[in-house]
């Protein structure tokens, strides 16, 4: 009976610091995820599942003090597996835009930021990844190896080659606009 009543309190502290983590950590994670999957509903998906697999290793995480990276990781993985699935790739999209706030966006038009955020949407996933996480997530190649699980080297490819696909796609837009 003893080990019973230790694990109560255990098992409490533990979903405490946990929904203290979700609740700091929240916002950024859904924002990663919908930089990820582009689509507000599928995004709060791909939280949500990884939510849940963060919890399911938070005692050993917590302890470790890698809760952001593995919380990122299982995200990147759970995304890529994603769109790896058949069925994943017969949904269609709409062109409904989810509601989102209009902030000043340092210099840019709000329709340059969507011109430009469509582009990285037609990206293919591994580019969108390494772009998503340089660039809006501010990490560095060698974190984005590391989250993606592959060479510094393949990072910089990618990344190399969908600025490219940007900054091509952004001209032709532009040029289509005129």
């Amino acid at each position: 009976m003893d080990i019973d009543a230790d694990a109560a309190p255990v098992a409490m502290d533990r979903d405490r610091a946990f929904e203290q983590y979700v609740e700091a950590r929240q916002v950024r994670l859904l924002r990663l995820a919908y930089l990820l999957t582009g689509e507000q509903h599928a995004a709060e998906d791909l939280l949500q599942t990884t939510l849940a697999k963060l919890y399911l290793a938070w005692n050993r995480l917590e302890r470790a003090g890698s809760v952001d990276a593995y919380a990122k990781r299982i995200m990147i993985n759970e995304h890529s597996s994603w769109w790896r699935r058949a069925w994943r790739r017969r949904e269609t999209t709409t062109d409904a835009v989810p509601e989102r706030p209009v902030t000043t966006d340092f210099g840019h038009t709000l329709g340059e930021r969507d011109a430009l955020w469509t582009v990285v949407q037609e990206l293919p996933p591994r580019q969108r990844a390494a772009v998503v996480l340089r660039f809006y997530e501010d990490l560095s190649e060698q974190d984005v190896a590391a989250t993606l699980g592959c060479s510094v080297g393949t990072v910089k490819s990618q990344t190399s080659r969908a600025l490219a696909t940007l900054r091509k796609r952004l001209q032709e837009r532009r040029g289509n606009d005129r």
